[in-house]
């Protein structure tokens, strides 16, 4: 049946397009009135029905004549932080508002050239700054899991990707990660997603939030769809500096299960004060199906996790402040109604107050300060120190020999809409315990469906890896994966 079809994974859908059972143009129908069925997730704010037919015709061509990549015919949708060429990409920002880009970000033309079909653009928090979607400027997207009558929020800044894989409304999703924008959207949603190593996949065209830790990756069903995605999205570009000039590998192939005599850190710093009993008894689950399949289980430390925090909310608003001052009204985007008499210097007042959004002028106005003559040093050059000495603590524990290191992905499950931003902004900023020291050192982490609370909601755990080895990362999610079992979908309510 059509609205069987995604529900489809990326491997599944990739063997039926070749073998001729299915077509690009049927699977990719069937998406898009599933996207029209669920406007109550609002999970894709700019739909491309045009372009992804276009696109799946020229897909089921490609199928007919053989050879085709893996992801051809796939449909995907992408987040609105990617620059699109011709279609509309705002950082889910009033301020970028009627901006379409005269040019493709480098990581969905890599998409497009192994044949991808775009759905349309996902919804985010604005510029990527939050952790439950609440802050985007087209209102927040809603997590297809539910209880009782609360919407819970499907996590940030990725939640539209999240919500849009969790749902079926597409096969896979770009997301970025500059805190955590994968890993805990992919972990409130009980869905599969992977920061890959700082470098390993282009920044080129996609709005910066913190240039230093921002990278891209994709969410999915499961590891082996998201390996099957990560390979299409990486390789070195010339138009990025900080892109690695590195042979990127066939992920998919690397996915034995196989994880005998791999040896797994356990890091006592992440077990925090005030740990919910679900999210300790779900780490210590990991840790026997790690241990069953074969792996050696050590104890470990990571000594300067606890300033990891303050220095993530340091480094990312001082580099935001920076990217963000681009955004002025003069070339494109939002630009306010000026007074008679006023000038370019309130031309830029006005045109920031009424295109940024509350979190995103927080965030500007905490790294301009902390940018400022008097504070440069007590502030951003201390959180820099900081961060060499997280990324110390992690090569030490490598070069000890630990293969992987296992924690949670989040401090609890999805939680209500509205129930944090409005006690304490602030208190959102924990969401990121966990996954703020993998983008601080750069390496791949991993977030994989484990186990459900006892409101029946999805939670998940982080592997993180050596950095560039992403494949064995893959597989060690991979043995997990299997050892969890993890199936439950969200009962269909939007």
């Amino acid at each position: 049946m059509m609205t069987e079809l995604p529900k489809l994974k990326i491997a599944e859908a990739r063997d039926a397009l070749r073998k001729g059972e299915l077509t690009s143009a049927e699977l990719t129908e069937a998406c898009l009135n599933a996207i029209e069925g669920a406007g109550a997730l609002n999970a894709f704010v700019h739909k491309t029905p045009q372009i992804a037919q276009e696109q799946a015709a020229a897909a089921d061509d490609r199928l007919k004549a053989g050879g085709a990549p893996d992801l051809c015919g796939i449909p995907l949708g992408i987040k609105d932080l990617f620059c699109t060429k011709g279609v509309a990409s705002q950082a889910a920002s009033r301020i970028l508002e009627g901006f379409r880009p005269e040019y493709e970000s480098t990581v969905t033309r890599q998409l497009f050239d192994a044949g991808a079909v775009m759905l349309g653009k996902l919804n985010m928090d604005e510029f990527a700054m939050g952790s439950s979607n609440e802050t985007s400027t087209y209102g927040n997207a809603v997590n297809p899991w539910k209880v009782d009558d609360r919407q819970l929020t499907p996590g940030g800044s990725s939640g539209g990707s999240a919500a849009a894989v969790a749902a079926d409304l597409c096969l896979g999703a770009t997301g970025t990660d500059t805190g955590g924008s994968i890993r805990q959207p992919a972990a409130f949603t009980g869905i599969t997603g992977i920061k890959p190593t700082y470098g390993r996949c282009s920044r080129w065209g996609i709005v910066a939030f913190a240039s230093s830790l921002d990278q891209a990756g994709p969410m999915a069903k499961d590891v082996r769809d998201a390996a099957i995605l990560l390979r299409a999205m990486c390789g070195h570009d010339p138009m990025d500096s900080t892109s690695a000039d590195l042979a990127v590998p066939d992920f998919e192939a690397m996915l034995t299960g196989d994880i005998k005599g791999k040896t797994i850190g356990i890091p006592r710093e992440y077990r925090m004060d005030g740990m919910p009993d679900e999210i300790d008894a779900l780490w210590t689950r990991g840790r026997e199906m790690l241990q069953d399949a074969g792996a050696k289980i050590v104890d470990i430390s990571l000594p300067h996790t606890k300033y990891a925090l303050p220095a993530y909310y340091v480094i990312a608003p001082a580099e935001a402040s920076s990217n963000l001052a681009r955004y002025d009204g003069v070339r494109y985007g939002h630009r306010a109604k000026l007074s008679q008499g006023d000038g370019i210097v309130e031309m830029y007042e006005k045109t920031r107050a009424e295109g940024f959004g509350e979190e995103v002028k927080r965030r500007v106005m905490v790294g301009t300060y902390v940018l400022s003559a008097g504070f440069y040093d007590a502030y951003y050059n201390r959180a820099r120190k900081v961060r060499t000495l997280i990324k110390k603590d992690f090569e030490d524990a490598f070069d000890a020999g630990i293969d992987a290191i296992l924690t949670p992905a989040t401090p609890s499950a999805a939680f209500g809409l509205g129930e944090m931003t409005e006690a304490d902004p602030v208190a959102m900023y924990l969401n990121d315990v966990f996954t703020v020291t993998v983008n601080l050192a750069g390496l791949p982490g991993i977030s994989v469906p484990a186990g459900l609370d006892k409101q029946g909601l999805p939670l998940g755990l982080q592997l993180i890896g050596r950095p560039w080895d992403e494949g064995d990362l893959l597989n060690t999610a991979y043995a997990l994966e299997r050892s969890a079992g993890f199936v439950a979908k969200p009962s269909k309510w939007w």
